[in-house]
């Protein structure tokens, strides 16, 4: 005798989204029913901690996966806790009260020093049941719970509309089967090898095995039949829950392959539980080389997120910042709030205890790689730098709280090494006596860098240089001013200032000559008027006649034309011409300042060839062609 039962009001309106929008892919249904039964699974080994007798002599857990192609069902079964009649009306007809909760609070009140550890096994069982109705117009739930006697099974039905059905039956069996009649649109799940996929895909490392029917080839026939023969189709072993003692780095090195779908080895892996507030195992890696796709923004991150072992995302793009993308790996954590599809994380003080200890954990594998002794681990970490530096870069603007690591992982080339190599902390144990900033340069390639004006007087000098050549470097610098109380100071932005670096008696002479040269500076603010904001007398050249400079906070000339390449809108702004008062062209100038054509010709000129020095292109080259010639001739 079945008695109707009306659902609960927001059941009826969680069956609407459910069939209708709720969830973008329809196989998760059956990620969400496996993980249901896993749960139950996990909750009779529990209970059964305090009464062994509920495993009824059959303490092997199991789930099974089986269908029906002719009678177009799909069944999952497992042979975990099972429901009793008022448990199957209260949990299957109202959203998220599976007893769950109510198990975890009377259990720890009996075993408080257990229950935390023991509860990381236990799920919720609620609204990932009523998924079942993306793919069925009708759902069977039969099941007994382990300890009551047979004829007090309970079996459950609904069509998904406002109400269910349920009625005593007699189950040998403890457990629960979910009887799933599709829909007519839903026939590509009655296959073996599409829900094997399915299982492969989410439920691998579900620590039960899952077994289905083992399907043979028929000669006579020419099909698959099956068989009554069980097989299991899943690894039933998370990697990353056991203990590190017990992995090998093959077995590392071989996870990361079929994780990442990549052919290389990883270049190393950091494996961890974290305890605390949040509870959570993190298994990451660092490639060995950079994607195709690595400078693409919108990519989504490299983490595969689980919850209880049960696969929730790919690309888990919460769980680390943008500029770490390129690290793959899997969280795992039971911990996390879901939305009612489990497809989108919800931002929460979990996911961001997640977040930062994820990302803390990477810097400090990068550092400890830096900073090792061992030159094999410095080799590593040059790898990892040629392939991923410029991206960790960008962590400069994202991430304030890690700025100050993120700089210790920093390399660049330099006046004194073309291997992008020197660190902010190399550069500053090397600094001359008095010297008061880390001076750096930023180009478009380290021969440009190495050729430019503005690196002149600093050579004299022996001052080292950083030089910069990735195209992120003048962006990210904008948002690090100084490394460990030392300002960085752009040698092509703003007047130079080498302070106590020079001696009274260049200065000295210096002033002279800017004095001796104010006529020509005066001329060639006017003839230049349309190109430079300023023209001054420098003290920065020793070989070059004249150099650009652009105000300190202003773009460079070389984010300009980042931007221009990339299709952005870039303020109009004049660079600042410094000239060398002892260069001959530039004394050529004082000697014509009585002219008009030949001076504006060469200043024109000298303007050009600063242009094309720093890595640009003139304005009008034919202009400047034309001009070169008529000197020459």
């Amino acid at each position: 005798m079945s008695t109707q039962h009306p659902f609960q009001a927001e059941v009826a309106q969680l069956l609407h989204l459910v069939t209708h929008s709720l969830y973008s892919n329809k196989e998760i249904f059956l990620r969400e029913l496996i993980s249901n039964a896993s749960d139950a699974c996990d909750k009779l080994r529990f209970e059964a901690i305090e009464n062994g007798a509920l495993y009824e002599d059959a303490p092997t857990l199991e789930i099974r996966v089986s269908y029906d192609k002719a009678g177009k069902t799909i069944t999952i079964e497992d042979n975990g806790i099972g429901l009793s009649l008022e448990e199957a009306i209260e949990n299957l007809g109202t959203i998220a009260k599976s007893g769950t909760r109510e198990f975890m609070q009377r259990l720890s009140e009996a075993r408080r020093n257990d229950a935390k550890a023991e509860g990381a096994l236990i799920g919720q069982f609620g609204v990932g049941f009523y998924s079942a109705f993306i793919v069925a117009d009708r759902v069977t739930v039969e099941s007994r719970r382990a300890g009551l006697p047979p004829e007090q099974g309970v079996r459950w039905t609904s069509e998904g509309t406002g109400s269910f059905e349920t009625e005593t039956i007699t189950r040998a069996k403890r457990g629960t089967a979910i009887t799933l009649h599709l829909r007519e649109d839903a026939g590509e799940f009655l296959s073996a090898w599409r829900l094997k996929a399915i299982i492969g895909k989410y439920s691998e490392h579900i620590s039960l095995p899952i077994l289905m029917p083992k399907e043979t080839w028929d000669k006579d026939k020419n099909e698959y039949v099956t068989s009554d023969e069980w097989e299991q189709v899943n690894a039933a072993s998370a990697l990353w829950s056991r203990p590190k003692k017990d992995v090998t780095d093959e077995q590392y090195i071989e996870f990361y392959k079929q994780l990442a779908h990549d052919g290389d080895a990883p270049l190393l892996w950091s494996h961890n539980r974290v305890e605390g507030a949040t509870e959570y195992t993190q298994l990451l890696y660092i490639p060995s080389k950079a994607p195709w796709d690595l400078w693409n923004r919108d990519k989504r991150g490299g983490l595969k997120l689980y919850v209880k072992r049960v696969f929730i995302m790919d690309d888990a793009e919460q769980l680390l910042p943008l500029y770490l993308r390129f690290v793959k790996g899997v969280v795992d954590s039971a911990d996390l709030p879901l939305n009612v599809s489990r497809e989108l994380l919800q931002e929460s003080r979990d996911v961001k205890a997640i977040r930062e200890g994820s990302t803390r954990r990477v810097l400090t594998m990068l550092d400890e790689l830096a900073s090792s002794g061992d030159e094999a681990d410095r080799k590593k970490y040059a790898d990892f730098y040629r392939e991923f530096g410029a991206v960790l870069k960008e962590g400069l603007g994202e991430d304030f709280a890690n700025r100050e690591r993120i700089a210790k992982l920093l390399r660049f080339a330099s006046t004194t090494s073309d291997d992008v190599a020197v660190s902010f902390a190399d550069y500053k144990a090397r600094m001359k006596p008095g010297q008061k900033a880390i001076y750096y340069l930023t180009a478009d390639s380290l021969v440009a860098a190495k050729g430019s004006p503005q690196l002149e007087v600093f050579r004299k000098k022996g001052i080292e240089v950083l030089l910069m050549t990735d195209r992120v470097d003048e962006w990210a610098l904008q948002f690090l001013h100084e490394f460990d109380g030392t300002p960085l100071q752009s040698v092509a932005k703003g007047a130079v200032d080498l302070g106590e670096l020079e001696d009274e008696a260049e200065k000295k002479a210096a002033a002279e000559a800017a004095e001796a040269m104010k006529p020509v500076v005066e001329k060639l603010k006017t003839v230049l008027a349309e190109r430079a904001s300023d023209v001054r007398s420098t003290t920065r050249l020793s070989d070059s006649p004249a150099c650009l400079v652009v105000p300190e906070g202003a773009m460079s000339p070389q984010m300009v034309r980042i931007l221009k390449q990339a299709g952005q809108p870039v303020p109009d702004t004049k660079p600042i011409l410094e000239i060398n008062p002892g260069h001959g062209l530039v004394k050529k100038l004082h000697g014509l300042i009585g002219t008009e054509g030949p001076f504006a010709d060469l200043a024109h000129v000298l303007f050009d060839q600063a242009v094309i020095a720093e890595g640009g292109l003139p304005d009008d080259p034919a202009a400047y062609v034309r001009r070169v010639q008529a000197m020459l001739g």
